[in-house]
C-alpha cells in the first residue's frame, strides 16, 4: 500500500526518452561548450551549443547532407558520412570554439559506434575533447573498408542483392568497392578548405 500522498509526473520530454534531465543538468553545469551528435535515420548532425537562459544557442552546425558540397556520394549516415561530418563541423568550429565536452543523448554508447565516429572526426579536426580514445571505431571501419571487403564479395556471389542493397550508391556513381579511396578524397577536400 502506498503511504505517500504526492506523485511527481515526469516532464514530457522525459516520458517520451528524449531527454535525461539528471545527465543534461551535469552537462550544462560543466559550463563548457557542448558538442551536439545526433544520428537520423539518413544523416549524422553535429552542434557546438552554448547554454543561455533564456534557451541554448548554436554556435555552428553541420550535418552530413553538407558533404555533397565536398563531392561525397555515398549514404548519409553511415560511419564515414559520421567521421567526415565530424571533421567537418569541426573545421567549422575552430575559429569560435576551442574546448568542448561530449553529448550525445540518449544514444547508446556501443564502442565502435557511429556517435563514436564523428567524435573521432571532431577530435581529428583539431578540437580538444575529454574522451576514451579505445570506443572509437578503428581507421579501417571510419574510411569504410569493411564496407568495400562486403560489397566485393557480395558482387561475386548474389549479382541481384548486390544491385539492390548499393543502389544509392551505384544511382550516385560510387562503386562501393571504391568507398575507402573516395573518403580520402572527400577527407582531403575538406582538410585543404579554409574557413573564416
Amino acid at each position: 500500500m502506498a503511504t505517500k500522498t504526492t506523485y511527481t509526473v515526469k516532464y514530457q520530454r522525459a516520458l517520451q526518452g528524449k531527454t535525461d534531465y539528471k545527465l543534461r543538468l551535469r552537462l550544462l553545469l560543466s559550463g563548457a561548450t557542448r558538442c551536439v551528435i545526433r544520428r537520423s535515420l539518413k544523416n549524422i548532425i553535429i552542434q557546438f551549443v552554448n547554454y543561455k537562459p533564456q534557451g541554448d544557442e548554436v554556435i555552428v552546425s553541420a550535418d552530413s547532407r553538407m558533404l555533397a558540397k565536398y563531392g561525397w556520394r555515398g549514404a548519409g549516415s553511415n560511419t564515414s558520412a559520421a567521421y567526415l561530418t565530424g571533421l567537418l563541423a569541426a573545421k567549422r568550429a575552430l575559429p569560435k570554439v576551442k574546448n568542448c565536452i561530449s553529448d550525445i543523448g540518449s544514444a547508446s554508447t556501443v564502442h565502435g559506434s557511429v556517435v563514436f565516429a564523428a567524435l573521432a572526426g571532431v577530435l581529428e579536426g583539431g578540437l580538444a575533447i575529454p574522451a576514451t580514445k579505445s570506443v572509437f571505431p578503428k581507421e579501417e571501419r571510419l574510411l569504410g573498408k569493411h564496407t568495400a571487403a562486403y560489397a566485393k564479395q557480395l558482387k561475386e556471389k548474389n549479382l541481384q542483392r548486390y544491385n539492390k542493397q548499393f543502389a544509392q550508391y551505384l544511382k550516385n556513381g560510387l562503386s562501393p568497392e571504391n568507398l575507402p579511396e573516395h573518403v580520402q578524397t572527400v577527407k582531403a577536400k575538406i582538410l585543404g578548405e579554409k574557413h573564416a
